[in-house]
Formats: structure tokens, sequence, C-alpha cells
């Protein structure tokens, strides 16, 4: 039988369990079983359906945490696979499996860094703790945000935060997200009156309306983005209308949009020039609004200097500071005050068929986590 690292070998461990969000299927269970007794408290905090586990060792600051999901995406048809998702397959050199990139290898990277850390140095300053949910891929409503709430409401704070989200590019370390961009979805629905297409002066519609702002919208500059963040994008994800027959002009158009926003902007500012835009073209409309996450920065400080550094002793590169990319938890976690980067392996597989990791990839960001605790906490 192959051997394989540790690191690889906790990795394979939760990659079995089939945790689609929000189960846990017990994964949190194996990284409290690990690191219990090494010293750290154990807090189950659950919320609704949501396991989270909160653990911490030592009761003085600073603080540094690491932070990420046991959850993981639906694998989709599983006969498009090659092995079975939530069975650990090697090949190539590669580990295949759902969640073998986001993010149980992050996780299992994350536990044998802190246990080869805490060999060497039992005596450390600060503490060390991880903040771990099954709610990262679904609504994320009772997962981070409900356990950052829990922690402030008592003033427990974090100081330095690594989310372990597959950040990297072409090589494990090539790149750290210092930084997301905010999060608004907009459901907008332009009202029109229906009718038959033959009589077009008996009806309104929507659609003809609404196209004109549409196009206003899909063309605006919102910003020109910062030395930290690209240009705010404006893009439309759903559009509706009709009843299905030929011969029907609808009487509603249906549009979902979303802005990914840069600190140039403020969600309120963005609703007030859509809502400009809107009014100026005339039209009658209902619009809601979500706010998935404000964007949030950590440009500069203790744990960019320590994580820089950590990545070019292991792997010997300059590590790009980014702000790509989706949302993450680090939105909730980066509003208190906490400095936060997202460091992971490589994102290409990541929520498709056959997502997969390098094997060899683990070891190395393991090796990169163990780094930045002796750079902070030694």
């Amino acid at each position: 039988m192959e051997s394989h690292s540790p690191t690889v070998t906790l990795a394979c461990d939760l990659i079995s369990r089939p945790s689609v969000t929000p189960d846990d299927a017990g994964c949190q269970d194996i990284l409290a079983d690990r690191l219990a007794p090494l010293g750290f408290m154990i807090e189950r905090l659950r919320y609704g359906d949501v396991d989270n586990l909160w653990l911490r060792r030592g009761n003085r600051g600073p603080v540094l945490a690491f932070a990420g999901h046991t959850d993981v995406v639906p694998t989709g048809p599983e006969d498009r696979w090659d092995s079975p998702p939530f069975t650990p397959t090697f090949k190539d050199g590669y580990l295949y499996g759902r969640g073998a990139a986001d993010m149980k290898g992050s996780l299992a990277a994350m536990i044998t860094a802190i246990e080869r850390f805490l060999a060497k140095h039992p005596g450390h300053k600060g503490s060390i703790a991880l903040l771990i949910t099954s709610d990262e891929e679904g609504p994320a409503v009772n997962g981070t945000q409900k356990v950052m709430e829990t922690l402030e409401s008592r003033n427990e704070k974090i100081d330095w935060c690594i989310v372990g989200e597959p950040s990297s590019t072409e090589k494990t370390g090539d790149v750290v997200k210092n930084g997301r961009r905010g999060s608004l979805t907009g459901e907008l629905t332009v009202k029109g009156h229906q009718g038959h297409v033959a009589y077009p002066h008996l009806a309104d519609n929507p659609v003809h309306r609404a196209t004109p702002a549409l196009t206003e919208l899909a063309e605006t500059v919102w910003d020109e983005g910062n030395e930290f963040f690209p240009a705010t994008s404006f893009q439309i994800s759903n559009i509706h209308a009709g009843t299905g027959a030929g011969n029907v002009i609808p009487g509603e158009l249906d549009v979902m949009f979303n802005f990914r926003f840069s600190t140039e902007q403020t969600d309120q500012q963005l609703r007030g020039r859509t809502d400009a835009i809107l009014k100026s073209h005339n039209l009658e409309y209902d619009l809601n609004w979500t706010l998935f996450g404000q964007p949030f920065l950590t440009s500069e400080g203790p744990l960019i200097d320590a994580t820089v550094a950590a990545i070019r002793d292991i792997t010997g590169m300059e590590t790009q500071l980014l702000t790509t990319g989706g949302t993450s938890d680090g939105r909730y976690i980066a509003p208190t005050g906490t400095q936060v980067v997202e460091l992971g392996p490589c994102n290409a597989t990541i929520h498709q068929v056959n997502e997969c990791v390098k094997a060899e990839d683990l070891d190395i960001l393991s090796n990169i986590y163990e780094q930045i605790l002796v750079n902070l906490l030694t």
C-alpha cells in the first residue's frame, strides 16, 4: 500500500466524508480529536443546521487564527467523475476528490503545521486558534458570521487570520489574497402590460422599455479601481420574461444582476446610482437588494510580512498580493479589525468534476503555514 505524508493522509480522511453543505459529516470531530491532546480548548457552536468549531490554545494575545470550512459543494453527476468523488484517489501525483482543493487539503495542512510547530515551540507566545464552519459553500448565515458575532459579544479578538481558501494559480503560494471585493446583488422587476403581439398599441413591453436602461447600467464606468482593487464590475446573471408563447407580449421582466465592487464604492452609492439610472428611463419597477459582503483589505502589517517571508523561505518565490475572485468568509472576520489573508492550494479545479490537488503541494502548504506560525509567535 502506498504511503503518504501525514498531511495527505489527513486530507484523504476528510475527503472520504461526504460533507455536502451544510453537513459536516464528522469532519470537525477529526480536527478536534487531533488538537485536543495538544492543549486546545474545544468549543462547538451549532446554529440552526450548521456545525461550527472554535479551537483555541492559549489565553493571551496576539491571537493567530486559521479559518476554514469542512463543507463542500455538490459533486454534480457522479458518472462524469473518473473516480468516486468521496473516494480519495491518486493519479500522476494528484489527489482527486471533492474538497481536495476547496478546502479539505488546506484544513489538513493547518492541523499538521500546528502539530509540528507545537512539538518544536510548546511555549510559543500568544494564542493559536481555528475557526471552522460547515456553512461556507451554502447560505453562509449560520457559520463564520455567527461565530464572529459570538466572539465579538465576549470581546474575544483575533489579531491575524489565515483563511485556507485556494488562492494559488500555478504554484502553491504564488498568489495570496489580501482582500476581496464586495458583492451586491439586485433583483429587478420591470412592469409592463401583457398583450397580443399583433396589437402592441394595447400592451406595454417591459423588455423593450428596460433594454436601454440595462445597456446603460452595463456600460457605466462605476470607478477605476485602485492600487489593490480592479474597477467595480456590473454583470447581469439572470433574465426572464414571457409566458413561453411566441404571440404574447410579457407583462413583467425579471432581471438579476451583481456588483463586485472595490473600496472606491459603498453599497449605498451603487444602489443610489442604479436607482437614478432606472428612473431616468421612466421605468415602473421593484428592486430588492442583497448585500453578500463588504470589500476588505489588509494592505500591510505583521501578517502580510510574515506570510510573504514564509512563502519566500519555503518555496523561493515572491508571492503576488491580489484581491480578485469571489467572496470568502474573510468578509465576516476583517470588519472586527483582524488582519486577514487567504492562502491555499491552486484553484484550477475547484467546484469542478474531477476536483484535484497536487499531493506534494499540500505538504508545501503545511510548511508555509508552519513558517508563518514561527514568524509570528516565536
